[in-house]
C-alpha cells in the first residue's frame, strides 16, 4: 500500500509536477502478465521516473547496501526501498547470481514487471556498456517478453556524484516494442543463444536511446576509469575519458534476428 501511496499521493505528483517527465511507446507495456523491463542505467533517479510513467507496479533487483545500512539511517533507508518495490540482490556473494535470477524468475512466475539494467551497473560516461545476459536467462525460464526501455536525460539531471537533483532538462523514458523469444523456449542455458538475446536487446536499447555502444563491461570500464595509471579521470558522464581498446568499441549488438 506505501508504493501506491508514493506513486499517486506521495513521490509520484511531486516527480511529475517538478521535473515533467516524458514518456513514449507506453502502448507496449501489457497491461496485466510477467514481463521483463529491460532498460539502460545512466542515473540514481532512473529508478523512480520509469516506474511513474506506468500504471502497472514495477519491482526492481536493487543492491543490498540499500537495505544493510545500519542505524536509523538505514532502517529508512530498508523501508523506503522496499515501498518503491525494491529486492535486495548481494552482489558480492558468490551465488548473488543465482539468487538474482531465482528472485527475477519468482517476480514474473507471479504475473509481475520487473525491471532490469542488463548492464548491471550506471553507465560510467553515458554511453551503452555491453549487457549481461541474465536477462536472457531470466525470459527464458520465465517464458516471458522483454520490453526494451531507453532512460532519456537522466544522466544530466542527476549525474553520478551528485546528491540532489537538477531541475533541467526534462527526463524523459520510451518504450520499445515487446521482445518475444518464445522461438528459443527450452534452450535456457545455452550461453550462445542467451548471448544473441542479450545483444538482441541491447541493439533495441542503443536504437530507441541514441547512445553509443561499447562492447565492454559498463563494471570493467569502470576500474579502468578509476586506475590511474589508465590516464586522467573523466567528470561525471564525460564521455571524454579513457578509449576501449581496439575491438572493445565501437562494435554494434547484432541486429535482431526473425
Amino acid at each position: 500500500m506505501l508504493y501506491w501511496f508514493l506513486k499517486y499521493v506521495g513521490l509520484g505528483p511531486l516527480l511529475r509536477g517538478i521535473w515533467r517527465p516524458w514518456a513514449e511507446g507506453t502502448e507496449h507495456v501489457p497491461a496485466s502478465g510477467g514481463v521483463i523491463l529491460a532498460s539502460n542505467h545512466l542515473s540514481f533517479c532512473d529508478s523512480f521516473f520509469m516506474p511513474v510513467m506506468l500504471r502497472r507496479r514495477v519491482t526492481f533487483l536493487a543492491k543490498s547496501e540499500y537495505f544493510t545500512t545500519p542505524g536509523l539511517k538505514g532502517r529508512l533507508s530498508r523501508v523506503f526501498f522496499r515501498a518503491i518495490g525494491q529486492v535486495p540482490i548481494d552482489r558480492d556473494d558468490a551465488d548473488a547470481s543465482r539468487g538474482a535470477l531465482t528472485a527475477g524468475i519468482r517476480i514474473l512466475g507471479e504475473g509481475s514487471m520487473l525491471g532490469i539494467y542488463p548492464e548491471g551497473t550506471r553507465s560510467p560516461d553515458g554511453r551503452l556498456y555491453k549487457g549481461k545476459t541474465g536477462v536472457a536467462r531470466m525470459a527464458l525460464e520465465a517464458g516471458v517478453p522483454v520490453i526494451p526501455v531507453a532512460m532519456v536525460n537522466t544522466d544530466k539531471v542527476q549525474p553520478t556524484g551528485r546528491r540532489w537533483p537538477r531541475l533541467r532538462p526534462r527526463p524523459g523514458v520510451r518504450f520499445g516494442e515487446p521482445l518475444d523469444f518464445s522461438r528459443y523456449e527450452g534452450l535456457s542455458g545455452d550461453r550462445f543463444v542467451e548471448r544473441s538475446m542479450t545483444d538482441e536487446i541491447m541493439y533495441e536499447l542503443m536504437r530507441l536511446s541514441g547512445q553509443e555502444y561499447v562492447d565492454v563491461y559498463a563494471a570493467k570500464m569502470k576500474l579502468r576509469y578509476d586506475n590511474p595509471a589508465f590516464g586522467a579521470k573523466r567528470g561525471p558522464q564525460d564521455p571524454a575519458g579513457p578509449s576501449a581498446s581496439a575491438g572493445e568499441a565501437a562494435r554494434i549488438p547484432t541486429e535482431r534476428a526473425g
